[in-house]
């Protein structure tokens, strides 16, 4: 049996690292499907969760109480899955370079607990090459396995808009990538189960990532443009908020 179907048969299960805007609402959708664990270094929030109360405000308190999640800050319940979901911020520093901090972090901790036969995504905002090139590294001197022959990595970047109920993830098509096609099919059929606009398979885990960088960019692009034509036309005796 397939990873695949034995998520769907609930003998294998789901995990998601990181719980916050973006981790919880996965965690959530995937939960009404496959078995989920939900880990997050942070114990006060996993508290939270765990009573009940969602400090995101993304899903609400009503959506956590009824969810099947086994919410937990205790790493080791990471062996207890096979496939995984890293979804953990990337600030930027002040000098504007991007801080990898959180996902090499979250890598070496799954990677301290990553069993043979796993399948790991990456949903973190990163530039092309992060996944290949940093993380993979970091999850076999962790865990001691080989990429390709023990576990499969694949990227899926995170498309949800905080705060945002009508643009979700279930109703944004999904983009995911794998490091061959195998791993890709199972990274599909995978989030196929919550997603119900669909995915799109990137052709490398390259693409995915410069997909994910290029629509940051054109929202910040956007969003400055329109500030600016907000500031002149304001100027000129026009109502932009009309």
């Amino acid at each position: 049996m397939d990873l695949y179907q034995a998520l769907k048969n609930r003998q294998e299960k789901l995990s998601l690292v990181g719980l916050g805007y973006v981790g919880m609402p996965i965690a959530v959708a995937f939960s009404k499907k496959v078995d989920v664990i939900g880990f997050d270094v942070n114990a006060e929030k996993v508290q939270l969760y765990q009573k009940g109360i969602d400090p995101t405000k993304e899903v609400g308190d009503e959506a956590i109480k009824r969810c099947s999640v086994d919410f937990t800050n205790n790493e080791t319940k990471l062996r207890e899955a096979r496939f995984h979901i890293i979804a953990v911020p990337t600030p930027v520093r002040d000098d504007k370079t991007p801080d990898l901090t959180p996902v090499e972090g979250a890598s070496q901790t799954l990677g301290r607990n990553l069993t043979k036969g796993s399948v790991v995504v990456y949903e973190s905002t990163v530039y092309p090459g992060v996944t290949e090139e940093v993380c993979i590294p970091i999850l076999e001197k962790a865990s001691g396995l080989k990429c390709g022959e023990d576990f499969k990595v694949g990227y899926s970047p995170e498309r949800i808009n905080p705060g945002d109920k009508v643009h979700r993830l279930e109703t944004i098509v999904k983009i995911v990538s794998g490091m061959d096609a195998e791993t890709l099919d199972t990274i599909a059929k995978v989030y196929e189960l919550v997603v119900d606009a669909g995915v799109h398979r990137a052709e490398s885990i390259k693409v995915a990532e410069a997909a994910k960088v290029i629509e940051n960019s054109q929202r910040d692009i956007n969003i400055a443009f329109m500030n600016e034509l907000s500031i002149i036309f304001n100027k000129m005796g026009i109502d932009t908020q009309a």
